[in-house]
């Protein structure tokens, strides 16, 4: 795997040994940051939860980003993640890495909130309690000006709106599909 643009541009980072994680293919995070681009800023603060190998998260970082956040339920993730950022020198001072699951960590109260966050989870699993959490406590986790973007399988359909958060757009590579929210 490597990084596409910004500051590690080019730079690879280590894949994890299993077949368990599916990361963000080259081409879809090329896709994601192609649109997110213009809203990454020195003072953007990113959230990449089920972050696995921390490529999405390292891509944010790499384009500017001023801070990024990854959260993943295994050990073994976050070791991969930590490994990520040790190799591409990437100042601790820009990130956190917190091995917690998606659903404990969206429910429990959040002293920062988040310009934009990535969520992709396994497929399988359900997506509803994330949603709604993300949703209900917009305030506290998305920004008011914050995007959302799920990864999801595209036979998998999400809701166009939870509590204060609307769809906005889709993207379709593949099996793969991007939903874009934002707060309402």
């Amino acid at each position: 795997m490597r990084i596409i643009a910004g500051e590690y541009r080019g730079r690879n980072i280590k894949s994890p040994s299993d077949y368990k994680t599916r990361p963000t293919s080259d081409r879809l995070r090329e896709s994601v940051f192609n649109i997110l681009n213009p809203q990454i800023t020195n003072n953007t603060f990113f959230l990449d939860l089920c972050a696995g190998t921390g490529a999405v998260g390292i891509e944010a970082l790499s384009r500017k980003a001023g801070f990024a956040t990854f959260v993943d339920k295994s050990r073994r993730a976050c070791g991969l993640i930590e490994e990520n950022l040790d190799l591409l020198q990437i100042p601790e001072t820009q990130t956190e890495v917190i091995c917690s699951s998606a659903e404990k960590f969206v429910a429990r109260e959040s002293e920062k909130a988040w310009d934009i966050i990535f969520y992709d989870p396994p497929y399988q699993i359900n997506y509803g309690i994330v949603l709604f959490n993300i949703g209900e406590k917009s305030s506290n986790l998305l920004k008011t000006d914050g995007v959302l973007i799920v990864q999801h399988h595209f036979k998998n359909i999400l809701p166009d709106a939870v509590v204060n958060i609307r769809r906005w757009r889709t993207l379709k590579q593949g099996e793969s599909q991007l939903s874009f929210y934002e707060t309402r």
